[in-house]
């Protein structure tokens, strides 16, 4: 699966992204790997954020057009009584149904998309920020790599990743099983990054991981800067 940008879209964001202005940083991994407290230590050390969890519910609010589209396709039965969506009731209905989360996928995808590149815009036109962390949960199962100038992987065992999500969801060891296995297994994850931050010590031992992974990104940045400036 190929996340899906819109032609008009891809433009300005490849502009940017060749421009070199900005680092372009994707960061990834399973659930309950962590990858929020990642970008948190990030953003501290000055790093733009974009989150595509938050992307993804703020583009099906009521009235927006990903919103009018799904309510159309899986009626008016998905909506709480403040005309949110029902997460969990559509949750329930895509998990028993592949055919209807691509559906789902295809109001939600390019409305995400339109987001990321007005976000990314919007921090490249500011001056201060260099470097820009994208959070995509999906990012190597949606094909998109090329997107960005890094990719980082926040990695757990899957061990450690059960624990976490029954700890922090509050549900069974069979569905924190179930949810894990509906993903892409975090070990084959870890050939597709240029980075790594394992997560499963304590959250000093992370913080010192980023620390280092930041300079890392900032040496990164003057290298393809260098670079862009030495091109005809």
């Amino acid at each position: 699966m190929i996340f899906p940008i819109a032609r008009e879209d891809r433009e300005r964001y490849e502009a940017i992204k060749a421009g070199n202005k900005i680092l372009l940083t994707g960061l990834t991994g399973g659930i309950a790997s962590g990858k929020s407290t990642v970008a948190g230590f990030i953003n501290e050390l000055g790093g733009a954020i974009i989150d595509f969890d938050i992307l993804a519910r703020q583009v099906v609010r009521p009235g927006e057009k990903a919103w009018g589209r799904i309510v159309e396709y899986f009626g008016k039965g998905i909506l709480l009584d403040n005309g949110e969506l029902d997460r969990k009731k559509i949750s329930g209905i895509i998990f028993l149904d592949a055919e209807k989360r691509k559906i789902l996928e295809g109001f939600t995808h390019p409305a995400i998309g339109e987001a990321f590149v007005k976000e990314v815009e919007r921090a490249a036109a500011e001056k201060k920020k260099t470097i820009l962390l994208g959070v995509v949960p999906l990012l190597i199962e949606c094909s998109m790599q090329e997107l960005f100038h890094a990719i980082v992987l926040v990695y757990i065992p899957r061990e450690k990743q059960i624990d976490r999500l029954i700890e922090r969801d509050g549900i069974t060891m069979d569905g924190a099983i179930n949810i894990i296995n509906a993903q892409r297994p975090i070990d084959e994850k870890v050939g597709h990054a240029d980075f790594v931050i394992n997560n499963s010590g304590t959250v000093e031992e992370t913080k010192i991981q980023v620390k280092g992974f930041w300079d890392k990104l900032m040496e990164l940045r003057e290298e393809i800067r260098k670079k862009s400036r030495l091109l005809p």
